[in-house]
């Protein structure tokens, strides 16, 4: 396999462009010293601290690394790397992967191959063509008629205007009232006039597939903090969403007629997904913590050769579960990684609940601790962080982890924006499917997102953010959860307390329903469903979930989410429902 190296100069730029300078990376003390850090060289990738300036502070960082015995990154270890590095200046479509921003990995093994697992079409890919002549651009004094990039002076958008929550007051309110929010400014030149490291000029061009270098360091050091993966060779690359970061995944790990494993209810979506490209889904059960090892290990082990292949890719969403609502615990997820090493089966982990982990539900509507609360809202991040149960990335001793991250469910959905961390070849090969897919996220999203992550909040700030959406989902559930106690007919429905996430899963007994088993479970799910709709409420039907949509359910279920509706209309939905479910029963 070959990999891409590229880099490109376009649109206008008002200021004299200095010499190529060193690209920035912190991975190996080798790289600094000899007068060679870093692998490359391009006009349109540099940091402004000459060349011996950033040696010597690469160095200084690394011995106090060292020195410390601290083997994963924190925010001061990030700031104080940018500044010793100096000021990004990455200009249109430059070219960056993750080693430039990552830390020093020198006591971590590398990942594992993974060329069994690759489908064909995967294999076959080759680099895009355009994108790595692009690498000549270096060259001094070379003048290019070779790409498309569109002069940046005909871009029709001058600037950008933004309003935004100034931490630690997040709020609606805080954020509209005269002096509480922040006003900022994306303006088409920032760069050339020294007051941004990201511009329109630059963000809204031609960009390289795995995106921007300022999100790629961003996402980079985000994943330093959080997962720490322990392996050397990881990479992250920006996605369009995790959505069409899986239909990318199945198709460079799958082949038609192959099989995949999810838990027995799964996110639809990703069934509809794996469906059109001929991979059958496979259930694996489940219970009040998710997928469940021993299922998985059964499954794999009595594999029937006569079905195909036996699977060899497993998707699971372990925190917040869709549609489950359930979490997978430290325990659960080593247990289930275990089974994927000795199945050699590789993991397409997605976590868009991740940071929604909240503290256990007490019956009466409330929680204890209530990580809303005054102690929350001063508590360090690296408690926030410590908090947290390790991601299967954090525990992935071969590199057979590829997580999907977004910022769908805790930024905004329609940025459509979000990354892949895994290792160096699957990103790799994640890239060069973009390339020739979507040709990396929208400009628009990637520079607005960074204005307000890297430049205006920071790491502390949107952790502090995240810290802050725990608790309102919290609030949330506390909600429908006493709503639920109050109205549901505890005889016939029961539920586990949502641990993380933004759903709730009601178990419907279906064997005391009047009509079963003269009516199927499918049957009796559709009158509950109707008679719902006829009261004005809108609920899932456990039935869009099943990962085997061809097998009998065993048992009825109706997923509700606590996401958006206001804590009045959720007491009043819940109401419904179980109005809906007595009338079906008869009660």
């Amino acid at each position: 396999m070959r990999r891409a190296v590229s880099a490109t100069i376009g649109g206008r730029l008002s200021l004299p462009l200095p010499r190529p300078l060193l690209v920035y990376t912190t991975q190996h003390r080798s790289r600094a010293v000899g007068g060679s850090l870093g692998r490359r060289n391009s006009a349109s990738f540099f940091h402004s601290k000459s060349r011996g300036d950033h040696a010597e502070a690469l160095v200084a960082v690394i011995d106090k690394e060292a020195a410390n015995g601290a083997t994963r990154v924190s925010i001061e270890d990030i700031l104080e790397r940018r500044a010793k590095a100096g000021r990004l200046v990455a200009l249109t479509a430059a070219y960056s992967d993750s080693d430039m921003f990552k830390g020093p990995t020198t006591n971590k093994p590398k990942a594992k191959r993974w060329d069994h697992h690759l489908s064909p079409e995967s294999a076959v890919r080759e680099p895009c063509v355009l994108k790595s002549a692009a690498k000549h651009l270096k060259n001094p004094g070379l003048i290019s008629l070779g790409g498309g990039l569109p002069c940046a002076e005909y871009f029709p958008f001058e600037s950008l205007s933004l309003r935004v929550p100034a931490p630690p007051h997040f709020s609606e309110t805080a954020t509209r009232a005269p002096g509480g929010g922040a006003d900022l400014r994306i303006g088409k030149y920032d760069v050339a006039a020294g007051v941004a490291e990201y511009d329109l000029s630059i963000a809204l061009n031609y960009g390289q597939a795995n995106g921007s270098a300022q999100m790629t360091r961003w996402v980079t050091e985000h994943t330093e903090l959080v997962c720490d993966p322990p392996y050397a060779d990881w990479r992250c690359a920006l996605t369009v969403g995790s959505t069409a970061a899986l239909e990318q995944a199945l198709r460079m790990l799958c082949e038609r007629g192959e099989a995949l494993l999810t838990e027995e209810y799964s996110f639809s979506t990703a069934i509809e997904t794996a469906g059109p490209l001929g991979v059958r889904v496979v259930g694996v059960e489940m219970d009040g913590e998710g997928l469940l090892p021993e299922s998985m290990e059964r499954i794999l082990a009595g594999w029937d050769a006569s079905r195909g292949p036996r699977p060899h890719v497993l998707y699971t969403v372990p925190s917040g579960q869709n549609p489950t609502g359930a979490t997978q615990g430290e325990r659960r997820r080593r247990e289930i990684y275990e089974v994927a090493r000795r199945w050699d089966v590789f993991i397409l982990e997605d976590e868009p609940y991740y940071f929604l982990q909240m503290a256990p539900y007490q019956k009466g509507g409330r929680s204890n601790p209530d990580p809303a609360g005054a102690a929350a809202a001063t508590m360090p991040v690296d408690e926030f962080l410590g908090g947290l149960i390790p991601s299967l990335l954090s525990m992935d001793v071969d590199g057979r982890v590829l997580r999907m991250d977004s910022f769908s469910k805790v930024v905004v959905p329609g940025s459509r924006l979000g990354w892949v961390t895994g290792s160096e070849q699957i990103i790799e090969r994640y890239v060069r499917h973009a390339e020739v897919c979507n040709q990396g996220p929208s400009g628009f999203s990637q520079v607005i997102l960074h204005k307000l992550l890297d430049e205006q909040w920071g790491h502390e700030g949107y952790l502090r953010w995240l810290m802050n959406l725990r608790g309102e989902y919290t609030k949330r559930r506390d909600v429908i959860l006493g709503a639920c106690e109050a109205y549901l007919p505890g005889e016939v429905v029961t539920w586990s307390a949502p641990a993380a996430g933004m759903f709730h899963w009601l178990k419907v007994d279906h064997t005391r329903h009047p009509s079963f088993p003269q009516q199927s479970i499918l049957e009796i799910e559709e009158d509950i469903f109707n008679r719902c709709i006829s009261k004005g409420v809108l609920v899932g039907r456990g039935s869009w979930f099943r990962a085997e949509q061809d097998k009998a359910p065993r048992d009825m279920f109706f997923r509700t989410t606590y996401a958006a509706a206001t804590p009045e209309n959720m007491t009043e939905a819940i109401g419904r429902l179980g109005a809906a479910i007595r009338e079906s029963y008869g009660m």
